[in-house]
């Protein structure tokens, strides 16, 4: 155990996390600043650069001639319309943007943008070996086709749609996230989707969409939620008064919130604790609702009217939602396609073209507004709002297949893509990497008793929640772009029996016997996804050898490698 400190800096000191411009520290002046009594707080918490392989970026371009939109379905097209609006932007700014990625980083940022966990060491293995000239295109298309994408994309709108919140304890989310998972993995159009949301009837057996209307019992919570989500929109500040900020006046709330004025949420609270109790379920009413606490004081009686609209035409009797869902989806919507197409860039870029994503008032004038446009009439239209072809289009770009490492000239660049922000891992895609690290079974204990109190506070959940619930701690939703976990989520991981198993090493190295190089390379392709650089190889095998115990040196190496910043980022 003397040598723990030691060897685990020299591993940090080879860990690259591309957070600036600092000059790269070898593994050597780490080696005489620590001593050989450092704790494992402070090895994780080292944050140090090696060189950059990546040759230097070309000199900014003229300016690029405008590309047209695609006239058909071709994400190769739509990526260089892409390209030659970032591109435009950043010309005329007169900045040099960085180079491409290499397979390493495209590699686990793919992975974790579309997929939510990072891959295998056989998958690392076989794609960074493969000399295949369309190998980064074929891998979108695996990851688009992976279950896993439904899964990732649920966890994204499950906490949007479905508050954290004491009032939905007895909600069942599960069946939610679920169907959610299975529309992305479906690729249902999202006009196709939100309109089964917005419209959803039965029980919520029979249709889990229900349940959106459930975790959102109150007329003002439906038009806050489905005018910032799907169009947008925050009106939620036109409640009671007209919106200080916007031209948004409180008629223009009531009038749209008069779509669901006639919906009821039946046996919403627990029915199944009761024997043949019938299941929760939502059904709109012939007139007006009278379900006690839907309507608060400020309510509004109002016509049903399209935001920044006319009034609707609509027959009393029958059903409201509907009519908002045809108009809240057709192709010549002002807000809907704007906002899909908005969100799906930010969840690749860690911020919209438009910013805050669902704050998209004139005000806030998009980055890129010619970009915006096109790509929002082309999703309408030719698209057909298909979010896994608009997906692959911005992957292939080469502004999404940039290094996150900056040049000295772009680095203050946060808003025009001249190289990829670093985002931070959610709690989802911590969880599930290092289950596909370390197995499910062992990070099924990772959050331990206090993740269990914690989350028994809303009612029974599976030991994924319980670990969201305790890495979010306190958050409705994580940050992508800081890391706000605290100590006790640090100090979980670094104790954690999972991380600190010397057994766990056999099944990641095989024999004990195996050449500590082949072996070390294995560990850093099933944590890190790439290989270790020759600095890190050599310090690393020679603490093996010199430890004496290749088990427990290994175990060593893959607890800091878990523990480290370059592990919980996305670059």
């Amino acid at each position: 155990m003397r040598y723990r400190g030691v060897v685990i800096a020299a591993l940090i000191a080879g860990l690259v996390v591309w957070l600036g411009s600092q000059e790269p520290v070898g593994a050597q002046a780490v080696l005489q600043k620590k001593s050989k009594k450092a704790n494992k707080k402070e090895v994780a918490e080292t944050v140090l650069h090696v060189k950059d392989p990546t040759p230097p970026a070309a000199p900014a371009q003229p300016l690029p001639t405008v590309v047209p939109a695609p006239t058909v379905k071709d994400p190769a097209a739509l990526a260089r319309l892409i390209d030659a609006e970032v591109d435009r932007r950043l010309a005329q700014a007169q900045i040099r943007p960085s180079p491409r990625s290499d397979d390493a980083e495209f590699l686990r940022r793919v992975y974790l943008d579309l997929t939510g966990v990072i891959p295998t060491a056989d998958k690392a293995r076989a794609f960074l070996e493969s000399t295949d000239p369309n190998k980064r295109e074929k891998l979108i298309d695996e990851l688009l086709a992976d279950p896993n994408h439904g899964r990732r994309m649920a966890d994204i709108w499950t906490a949007k749609l479905f508050p954290f919140d004491s009032a939905n304890r007895f909600v069942p989310k599960e069946p939610f996230h679920a169907w959610l998972a299975e529309q992305f993995n479906k690729n249902t159009p999202w006009n196709q989707l939100v309109t089964e949301l917005i419209t959803a009837t039965g029980t919520a057996d029979e249709n889990p969409a229900v349940i959106y209307f459930l975790a959102n019992r109150t007329i003002d919570r439906l038009t806050d939620t489905t005018t910032q989500h799907f169009l947008g929109v925050q009106l939620q500040c036109a409640q009671c008064h007209n919106h200080p900020f916007s031209s948004w006046k409180q008629i223009e709330y009531w009038g749209f919130a008069a779509f669901y004025s006639k919906v009821r949420a039946d046996n919403p609270k627990n029915p199944k604790q009761v024997p043949d109790a019938p299941a929760p379920g939502v059904r709109e009413l012939p007139s007006r609702s009278k379900q006690k606490d839907f309507f608060p004081e400020a309510t509004k009686i109002v016509a049903p009217t399209f935001l920044g609209g006319p009034e609707a035409k609509v027959h009393p009797t029958e059903p409201y939602r509907p009519v908002l869902a045809r108009w809240m989806t057709a192709p010549d919507n002002p807000f809907f396609a704007r906002a899909m197409v908005n969100r799906l860039w930010a969840h690749l870029f860690a911020r919209g073209l438009v910013m805050p994503v669902d704050d998209m008032l004139e005000e806030n004038v998009p980055t890129h507004p010619e970009l915006l446009d096109a790509l929002a009439r082309h999703m309408a239209t030719v698209g057909g709002f298909d979010q896994k072809y608009l997906l692959k289009a911005i992957c292939l770009s080469q502004a999404y297949q940039r290094t996150s490492r900056p040049l000295p000239e772009n680095k203050q660049d946060e808003t025009l893509y001249s190289h990829m922000r670093v985002k931070v891992m959610t709690p989802e895609q911590l969880y599930d990497s290092l289950a596909q690290v370390v197995g499910r079974a062992a990070a099924s204990g990772a959050a331990g008793k206090a993740a269990k109190k914690a989350a028994g506070r809303l009612g029974g959940q599976n030991a994924r929640a319980q670990f969201v619930n305790f890495f979010l701690a306190g958050a409705e939703q994580p940050s992508i772009t800081s890391y706000e976990a605290g100590i006790p989520q640090a100090l979980r991981l670094m104790n954690a029996s999972l991380t600190n198993n010397p057994a766990l090493v056999r099944s990641l190295v095989g024999s004990m016997a195996t050449p500590p190089a082949v072996a070390i390379e294995r560990l850093y392709l099933a944590t890190l996804s790439r290989r270790p650089t020759a600095t890190e190889l050599n310090d690393l095998t020679a603490y093996v050898r010199m430890n004496g115990d290749p088990a427990t040196a290994y175990s060593d190496i893959l607890w800091a490698l878990l523990n480290s910043s370059e592990f919980t980022m996305v670059r």
